[in-house]
């Protein structure tokens, strides 16, 4: 395993998330800190991320990614009123700096795969136009499809109300006559309720069954699973 630089104990608790750093020195009395096998008390003692332990439990990564099935009614921001996702995970996450942030956003009432980090090049390049990151979703629809959809969607003709460029290609599979599964690969704002819009219909329900290929299949809704090696 390739260490990264060392740096002060009370620096790593402190963007970790575990306390302030100058709550650090009370914090080493409540817990046992090790330093490979030695205990150590001193905040401003410099070692390895890998080496530091806390009652002999490994230090959370120093980068953090997070696939999680979001549940409706709740808020992909920081500062919004009502429910934020980020309340949804434990507290020392919450204090992480950099901030963990959604990579792009769930609308309140949709549900399904999104994906929490604090790694700014993997959100950068899973939000940017050109990653082209494949985003799959169940919508409801309040009518039945009048049976020309998947053409419109799959033609790269369509255009969005107000906007300038034709959406990319979409693929459209019909599961009943107002259920469907939509695959785009783009982020539009509202994209897919705009699409249906722009054909003379209205998504009442929409789940997003995966993004960029990490599936919330077997995640229970409000739960969410460490993802490793993303980048």
């Amino acid at each position: 395993m390739q260490k990264h630089t060392p740096k002060r104990i009370d620096a790593f608790l402190s963007s970790l998330g575990y306390c302030s750093r100058k709550e650090a020195k009370k914090f080493m009395r409540m817990y046992t800190i090790r330093v490979k096998n030695d205990v150590v008390f001193n905040p401003a003692l410099k070692a390895y991320h890998e080496d530091i332990t806390i009652n002999n439990e490994p230090l959370d990564a120093l980068t953090l990614t997070l696939l999680m099935h979001k549940p409706k009614d709740v808020i992909c921001s920081h500062d919004d009123a009502g429910v934020l996702i980020y309340s949804l995970l434990p507290e020392r996450w919450q204090r992480r700096n950099p901030k963990l942030s959604t990579v792009g956003r769930l609308d309140v009432d949709t549900t399904g795969a999104i994906l929490i980090t604090d790694n700014g090049a993997l959100n950068h390049k899973l939000t940017s136009p050109k990653s082209e990151a494949i985003k799959v979703y169940e919508a409801t629809l309040a009518q039945p499809l009048r049976g020309d959809e998947a053409e419109i969607f799959e033609s790269g003709n369509l255009m969005l109300h107000g906007e300038i460029k034709h959406l990319l290609p979409a693929k459209l599979t019909v599961i009943s006559p107002t259920r469907v599964q939509l695959e785009i690969c783009e982020g539009r704002y509202h994209q897919v309720k705009r699409m249906f819009a722009a054909v003379g219909n209205r998504v009442i329900q929409l789940h997003r069954l995966n993004f960029a290929g990490f599936s919330v299949e077997n995640i229970p809704e409000g739960e969410y699973k460490i993802i490793q090696n993303i980048l």
